[in-house]
């Protein structure tokens, strides 16, 4: 059985990390942030999903000269909303803050796009409400709910978009001895969610009857219908325990375990599943930690990805 001990109550803070949202006032779009308060945070990407809109991830691959970042965006707008990302790099210029060079410190900030735009009035974050996040972010921001940049999203529209159910940002935190692990996820996706410790159906599409359809099973039998490049799952896995590359990167492979375990389908063409990973603290942990952070990594997964269906 799920240890519900290991949630934490929200807002709940990590250390080393600010987060803050912006929602339009319609409640059709938002942003969400996530700020490293010490300068830059080791950071890596994990894009597992068809249909990614991404920016700055290239710098975090392996052998690339930065591997660190400011910040994370996190954004509604399908592409267009990647120009919030220039408003986060003025607050964080303003600050001060960025990679330093010979004529200024350079922000860097990493988005991730999930679509929620509303046919015959679209909308999207922009640099204005990225520079709002920003300036809003605190240590006690991590928190669920349809705020940010899950404001406008849905899920279980892989067969029928007519079908989508609400869903939203989720956040969890688990607490081990050598540090904690905080995930952030705004659920967008074109498949179900799913309680992999039950087995439990917690937002999927209905029958005629009201009876809920496995939509894996359901897509082998007929078409979909869902439009192509129109849903994601996108996601901040946070950590204070100290941390190499090689850490990170198997906390983002766990992380999407978590995704593929909670979300049914998962990665699929017309998704652009994306998990960052970010340590506050760099080290080198022992084997042991590395196997703990990375099944952290993929319970707090799980756990944020409910987290963002349950007040629906």
């Amino acid at each position: 059985m799920r240890e519900h001990t290991m949630e934490a109550q929200e807002p709940f803070a990590l250390p080393g990390f600010r987060v803050g949202h912006w929602t339009h006032p319609s409640g059709q779009t938002g942003c969400s942030v996530v700020i490293a308060e010490d300068g830059l945070a080791l950071a890596v990407v994990d894009v597992r999903g068809g249909a990614p809109g991404t920016r700055e991830t290239d710098l975090l691959q392996r052998g690339a000269l930065v591997q660190r970042v400011n910040a994370v965006l996190l954004t509604g707008g399908s592409a267009f909303g990647l120009a919030a990302a220039e408003g986060v790099m003025q607050w964080l210029r303003e600050q001060g803050r960025g990679f330093p060079t010979t004529a200024l410190p350079v922000p860097i900030v990493a988005a991730a796009v999930l679509y929620d735009l509303v046919p015959g009035n679209p909308l999207w974050p922009d640099a204005t409400a990225g520079y709002a996040a920003a300036q809003a972010a605190r240590p006690d921001g991590w928190q669920s709910g349809r705020l940010g940049a899950g404001a406008g999203a849905t899920v279980a529209k892989l067969l029928d978009p007519a079908m989508a159910q609400p869903s939203g940002l989720g956040v969890a935190r688990i607490d081990l001895p050598e540090g904690s692990i905080a995930a952030l996820v705004a659920v967008n996706a074109a498949g179900m969610i799913v309680d992999p410790a039950t087995g439990q159906f917690v937002a999927a599409p209905r029958d005629q009857d009201g009876n809920p359809i496995d939509l894996r099973w359901a897509l082998l039998r007929q078409p979909p219908r869902v439009q192509p490049l129109e849903q994601t799952t996108i996601a901040v896995i946070a950590t204070t325990i100290p941390a190499d590359t090689d850490l990170l990167t198997r906390m983002a492979i766990a992380a999407h375990d978590g995704v593929a375990r909670t979300i049914w389908p998962a990665h699929t063409v017309v998704d652009g599943d994306t998990v960052f990973v970010l340590a506050a603290q760099e080290g080198s942990p022992e084997p042991f930690t590395r196997i703990r952070a990375a099944v952290a990594a993929e319970c707090a997964m799980e756990m944020a990805i409910l987290a963002s269906v349950k007040h629906h």
